[in-house]
């Protein structure tokens, strides 16, 4: 019995021993918690290693049956061994399981080049420039537009551990019949185009005019891009706001694009219109003329488009006609040597007829300033513009109904409008009172086939229901 307190002195004092022997051993039992939690941050356990060494020195000092014990307890304290720790870790996984296909959508930015979009979606340089050259044939890479959608797919490429993601293929919708298509092969990067079919069917349209042929053709449900190509069709001959009256009527055949499941897609070409006037029917029949070009000709053959068009904006008011009139700046009565359409900054202006251009730029209270040599005798000037067009400068060459600028204010102006003139020999001439020549009328064997058309168009449209409504506002 008298022994018993020593046991217990000698116990103590090994425990004590073991503690001071340890040093943080005892002390670092709540950290196997954290380690635990922590086991991907070896940084915290590096400090726990050189406790093991102050233990060894203080072994001879302390009974071996206690030293087991003490080991034990800092064993299960401390964190597992780096060696130990690796092999919990998952092996990386072969290529074939670890990469798959990836297909991409990239939306085309402002300002974006498909270089930049490329490397946005981190294709290496070398395949960046091989895609583009081989896109070039099919499509010029310039012609890129905000808000386009790329499809890029990708695939697995190389062994081991480290799988590489590599273009297979670019995907460019263009229009919506046509897409451009670049491919992987074993030469190298090919491009190529894919053009759409679709199922084409004909609609007529039509209505009475009570106020505007805009709200007659909203009314009757005609689609935005058949009625400006309507009034295009129109606009050499028809000046839609002094020869419109109440009681006058249209009709339009054009045709409607359905794909392969049955939906609506788009709209297609005007095939046929009549626009009938005080009573005089004004009609047109499309013609595809033998070097593939579609045109526009009345039932005698004779070419709607002439030399110059009478309005060459699309949607504008006539704001100002031709003749004196009280200068709204300047406050004294002058000549108005020209037209004025009134109509919203930025709408796009055209070109009345082929030609090239003689000057681009300011010019006095004209503002930003266009004017056109179309042949020896006439000139057209378009004045107060916002901006010109990309491309259009002196000694450019343009065509027929191509944007040449945009609608502004500039120079002696109160508010957005174009000025239009027509010269004639380099004299203001008034617009209005030009009768024009047809630029083509059909002939011989080629006029034979055009009227055979003609009638085969009329019949065809006898069978077609007419949406028609009276248009008033």
């Amino acid at each position: 019995m008298s022994r018993m307190p020593i046991k217990r002195v000698v116990l103590q004092t090994c425990v004590v021993g073991v503690i001071l022997g340890l040093g943080i051993g005892a002390l670092t039992h709540p950290v196997t918690v954290d380690a635990a939690r922590e086991t991907s941050a070896p940084s915290r356990e590096a400090p726990l290693a050189p406790a093991a060494p102050a233990a060894s020195a203080r072994q001879a000092a302390i009974p071996s049956g206690a030293v087991a014990e003490a080991e034990t307890a800092t064993s299960a304290a401390l964190p597992a061994a780096p060696a130990e720790k690796r092999a919990a870790r998952p092996a990386p996984r072969p290529v074939e399981a670890a990469a798959e296909p990836v297909a991409r959508t990239l939306t085309v930015g402002r300002g974006d080049t498909l270089s930049a979009v490329l490397r946005r979606a981190n294709v290496p340089a070398e395949d960046v420039q091989a895609t583009i050259e081989a896109l070039r044939p099919v499509f010029n890479p310039r012609h890129l537009r905000a808000g386009q959608k790329l499809v890029l797919d990708f695939e697995p490429l190389g062994n081991g551990t480290e799988p590489r993601l590599a273009l297979r293929r670019l995907s460019l919708p263009v229009e919506f019949d046509r897409d451009v298509v670049v491919d992987r092969t074993e030469i190298g990067f090919t491009g190529r185009e894919i053009v759409k079919e679709f199922d084409s069917r004909l609609a007529r349209m039509g209505a009475t005019i009570s106020t505007s042929l805009f709200g007659a053709a909203g009314l009757a449900g005609v689609p935005r891009q058949v009625l400006f190509d309507l009034i295009r069709l129109y606009s050499f001959d028809v000046d839609f706001q002094r020869d419109l009256h109440p009681g006058d009527n249209f009709e339009v055949v054009f045709e409607r694009l359905y794909d392969e499941e049955g939906n609506h897609v788009a709209e297609g070409a005007i095939t046929y219109a009549v626009l009938t006037l005080s009573g005089k029917r004004h009609q047109l029949f499309r013609h595809v003329r033998p070097d593939g070009r579609p045109g526009y000709f009345d039932e005698d053959g004779e070419s709607a488009e002439k030399a110059l068009m009478r309005t060459p904006i699309d949607g504008a008011r006539l704001s100002s006609r031709y003749g004196p009139r009280k200068h709204p700046i300047l406050g004294y009565t002058r000549m108005h040597r020209g037209l004025d359409f009134a109509a919203p900054r930025g709408t796009p202006i055209m070109a009345a007829g082929s030609g090239v251009i003689e000057k681009a730029g300011r010019n006095k209270g004209y503002g930003n300033y266009v004017r056109i040599r179309h042949n020896s005798e006439y000139s057209t000037a378009y004045a107060h513009l916002s901006r010109f067009a990309r491309g259009i400068r002196a000694g450019s060459r343009v065509e027929q109904g191509q944007v040449i600028g945009y609608v502004g204010t500039t120079g002696l102006s109160t508010g957005p409008h174009l000025h239009y003139e027509v010269l004639s020999n380099g004299r203001q001439v008034n617009p209005f009172a030009l009768r024009m020549p047809t630029v083509k009328k059909l002939e011989g064997p080629e006029l034979e086939a055009f009227q055979t058309r003609v009638a085969a168009v009329e019949l065809q449209i006898q069978g077609l229901p007419l949406e028609t409504q009276i248009a008033s506002r």
